[in-house]
């Protein structure tokens, strides 16, 4: 039987998209088998008292991770506060407030915000948000893990709007319709069909905005002051910090390949990437509870 070039075609097609899918899979495990070559000779040279100490400072042998790892959680969660509040209202907005002609500027808008480069927002971020926020919150310095808070949240919320915005317009009309008919008003409408019907696309836009800022390097360590200090407590977002990856980003250009320094560089993005496999796959759980869910409840 003859085989035509149109099947041929198909069977190329659909080889490349394998393949494709496939390579997704072997980068991550060559990068984190990469990390771990690189990383895991941490354990050998460096005792776990001192890589889990509260000073760093390799000059003087300090490896301790704690100061990298409060500064990093502590502003993620600060770019979070600001990211999912104004991120979801800018998503509900475009999709079910916004008039047509207002959803056709935002969302290019959005878009475009997407793509701004974090080093630009940086410059921006030393420029106006610094000297600013000194005056204004009457600091000794505006370099200070608010600063760059408020910078990976604005970072965070194109990434938010944008997924969030498509899953809010997925929900099928009917339900925003059914609810009206039975009396609803818009906001309640909004609230409690069309919010709980995109409920696991929401939560993949969160997790996503939590991404960008735990993986963001530039915009945090040009305003966050770069101190290596253990957050005591929350107040502490209102004084220098540094972050994991900013300290891999301002060390790495200067210590000796093969050094414990430049492995124990590598043990922190070891724990970067373990990080983010975490918030990846407790977002997969998430949706797939919800799309199981929402499966029992339709049949």
């Amino acid at each position: 039987m003859k085989v035509s070039w149109r099947e041929w075609l198909e069977v190329l097609i659909t080889s490349i998209i394998k393949v494709s899918g496939y390579s997704a899979i072997l980068f991550v495990l060559v990068i984190f088998l990469f990390l771990m070559i690189e990383g895991l000779p941490t354990l050998g040279e460096v005792s776990l008292e001192n890589l889990f100490g509260r000073r760093w400072y390799p000059i003087e042998d300090y490896f301790g991770l704690l100061p990298l790892l409060g500064g990093s959680l502590l502003v993620t969660l600060g770019a979070i506060l600001v990211a999912v509040p104004f991120g979801l209202g800018t998503a509900i907005y475009i999709a079910e407030v916004a008039p047509r002609w207002a959803r056709e500027v935002l969302k290019p808008f959005v878009e475009i915000m997407a793509g701004v480069p974090s080093v630009v927002l940086g410059f921006i971020g030393i420029l106006v948000f610094v000297p600013r926020l000194r005056v204004l919150l009457d600091l000794p310095t505006g370099l200070t893990g608010f600063t760059g808070a408020l910078l990976l949240g604005f970072l965070s919320i194109p990434t938010i709007v944008s997924v969030a915005e498509d899953a809010l317009d997925a929900v099928p009309r009917s339900y925003r319709d059914a609810a009206l008919a039975l009396g609803a008003t818009q906001w309640q409408t909004i609230w409690r069909v069309t919010l709980p019907a995109a409920r696991s696309g929401v939560i993949t836009a969160v997790m996503l905005g939590l991404g960008r800022a735990i993986g963001e390097t530039m915009a945090v360590m040009m305003v966050t002051g770069n101190a290596p200090v253990v957050p005591g407590s929350p107040l502490a977002l209102f004084a220098p910090l540094r972050t994991m990856t900013a300290t891999i980003a301002a060390e790495m250009g200067e210590v000796a390949t093969g050094s414990t320094h430049y492995h124990v560089l590598f043990f922190v993005g070891i724990v970067l990437f373990l990080i983010s496999l975490v918030v990846n796959i407790t977002a997969s759980a998430v949706v797939f509870r919800q799309r199981k869910r929402a499966e029992r409840i339709l049949s």
